[in-house]
């Protein structure tokens, strides 16, 4: 990214962190929460494709403008780079955290890699379980994990985070590609403008939600144990 889209050293950090010991988790959504703040890092939460199951980095990975790199991918390797460069940091070095952390999670959810037609699901229009009209974007990015936490996790995210992490047997484009074909086999399977989405879809969503889940936090643990890891060593001279 353009030196001029990163936060340098002496910048205010993120609302909320430190808070709740300091768990960062806790501000995984920090990065949506701050778009107005930061407009240019919109196209960074996610990679749409032309609708052919499969993500290319030289054909994908730009904005609306037609700037290269900046897509979520982009976005992983920028704030990858920024994390290892310890020596000199041109970012914020807590202000790349939070984008990584949160751009690992939006490139397992397999609509940040959808449709460029369709804004990754955003202007479908459907109807989950004939009750709330939604769009499908939006019932993956939290329709299926809130039915799944009321239904079988009694609302207890702890629960849920442990039978994921228990079903669950690390490149950033390998992770676009992998969202970029559930997209077409299961997230778009069977929802169309107006689409009643009920038990049969549920079903069918909740193993890959939960698998990209799972899949998203351990990579993010990989990629966070390689740049700390080596970061920490010290430099030959």
């Amino acid at each position: 990214l353009p030196d001029e889209r990163g936060l340098r050293g002496g910048d205010e950090p993120p609302a909320g962190v430190g808070r709740r010991g300091g768990e960062l988790a806790e501000t995984c959504s920090w990065a949506d929460d701050e778009r107005r703040r930061y407009p240019w890092s919109g196209s960074l939460h996610f990679a749409d494709t032309p609708g052919d199951c499969q993500f290319f980095y030289d054909r994908d990975c730009h904005n609306m403008n037609g700037e290269k790199d900046m897509c979520v991918v982009g976005g992983i390797n920028n704030y990858t780079t920024a994390l290892m460069n310890s020596s000199a940091p041109l970012v914020d070095p807590t202000i790349s955290l939070m984008f990584l952390a949160h751009f690992v999670g939006d490139i397992h959810q397999p609509l940040h890699c959808g449709n460029t037609a369709d804004f990754g699901g955003n202007t479908i229009i459907v109807h989950w379980y004939n009750t709330t009209t939604t769009n499908l974007h939006r019932v993956w990015d939290l329709d299926i994990i809130q039915k799944a936490m009321k239904d079988f996790y009694n609302d207890d995210l702890s629960i849920m985070t442990q039978v994921i992490m228990q079903n669950i047997t690390t490149c950033a484009d390998k992770y676009a590609m992998e969202s970029a074909q559930l997209a077409c086999d299961v997230a778009y399977a069977g929802a169309e403008q107006g689409s009643i989405l009920g038990d049969h879809y549920f079903f069918s969503a909740l193993p890959v939600v939960q698998k990209r889940i799972a899949q998203g936090g351990v990579r993010l643990a990989a990629i966070l144990n390689r740049i700390f890891g080596e970061s920490s060593r010290p430099q030959s001279s």
